[in-house]
């Protein structure tokens, strides 16, 4: 019984869960030592002297906290004050300085896009038979007409860099832009006779990017500009959390079977010449954690640890604390 009133005691001093177990252990081994003739055993004065520690730290203990306490605060103005030039964008902006832009010339296509070529013409009846069907979707399945939501078929380019158009054959299309796709395609309907105002629309139809690390919403975007900026991608992504290096971030770019990694930096107005500020098809955006963000990492998962260990070290003690007083219920 003395053990109960001494873990009583300790939950009402509010000396927390480790406390408990300890003054447990100590009411069992007293109430053992009483039971077995060694006198009034160590609970009640290993009790008296852990609460005379603890009353004469107090005041030690209270100043501490405040010291902390202001030590954290004096912290947290430095980190408020620095982190400033660390997330401006364009820090070293000229305003109210025209600057030339250079013109976007457009990606270029390549194996394996998905692309949209729609013929137009005054006479409807002759270029049906360069247009694909419009494929109407009911509940997963295909139909060539119906209720529905409906999309043009597109021309998937092969490896080779190669489509196949109606009438006019295999098209090498691969290293062009949609524009010189559309002329080209324009051309040879002139110039078989096929069409005399031959209209040709290309787009492309598969046109994604992927932003992922450091961002509030990583994901991977299907876009239908194919005019799309690091900065518009960054937007989609619901920008850079405050954790993301802005003076380091990556694209992975894939063509013609190289895979090149470009640097960018968020801070400088160089990044509007970089190769990379205009995005390609299938590009990948990694915006990478910051020191701060690391170490917090390597922190957490040392605390979860050291949890871990604490929490099977209270059941380890509960185990045996119970076993012992099973022990005494049979004796």
């Amino acid at each position: 019984m003395e053990s109960s009133y001494i873990c009583i005691i300790y939950i009402l001093a509010g000396y927390g869960p480790l406390a408990w177990l300890v003054a447990w252990a100590v009411g069992v081994v007293g109430g053992m030592g009483r039971w077995h003739g060694w006198g009034d055993g160590p609970s009640v004065y290993g009790l008296k002297s852990i609460i005379v520690a603890n009353r004469k730290n107090k005041h030690n203990m209270t100043s501490r906290k405040n010291i902390l306490i202001a030590l954290a605060v004096a912290l947290m103005a430095v980190v408020s004050c620095g982190t400033v030039k660390d997330i401006a964008y364009f820090q070293n902006k000229v305003v109210n300085h025209p600057e030339a832009i250079d013109k976007h010339a457009g990606i270029v296509i390549q194996p394996k896009d998905m692309l949209s070529i729609v013929v137009s013409s005054r006479n409807p009846e002759l270029v049906a038979m360069f247009n694909l069907p419009v494929i109407s979707y009911q509940a997963g399945s295909e139909i060539v007409s119906g209720a529905g939501q409906q999309r043009l078929m597109g021309y998937v380019v092969d490896n080779d860099g190669y489509i196949d158009f109606p009438v006019l054959g295999p098209i090498k299309v691969a290293g062009l832009t949609r524009w010189e796709l559309s002329n080209l395609i324009k051309d040879k309907l002139i110039k078989d006779g096929l069409l005399t105002d031959a209209v040709v629309t290309v787009e492309f139809m598969n046109f994604k990017v992927s932003v992922i690390g450091e961002v509030n919403s990583p994901g991977t975007y299907t876009l239908t500009n194919d005019k799309v900026t690091i900065l518009q991608a960054i937007s989609l992504a619901r920008d850079l959390t405050i954790f993301g290096q802005r003076e380091n971030v990556c694209v992975i770019r894939e063509r013609e079977g190289e895979r090149v990694i470009y640097e960018i930096n968020l801070c400088d107005v160089s990044m509007f010449n970089s190769p990379a500020y205009y995005l390609q098809q299938n590009d990948v955006v990694y915006v990478q954690p910051s020191e701060i963000k690391a170490r917090q990492s390597t922190t957490d998962d040392k605390a979860l640890r050291m949890t871990s260990i604490f929490v099977s070290g209270g059941s380890l003690l509960v185990s045996i604390a119970s076993l012992i007083i099973g022990i005494i219920g049979m004796n």
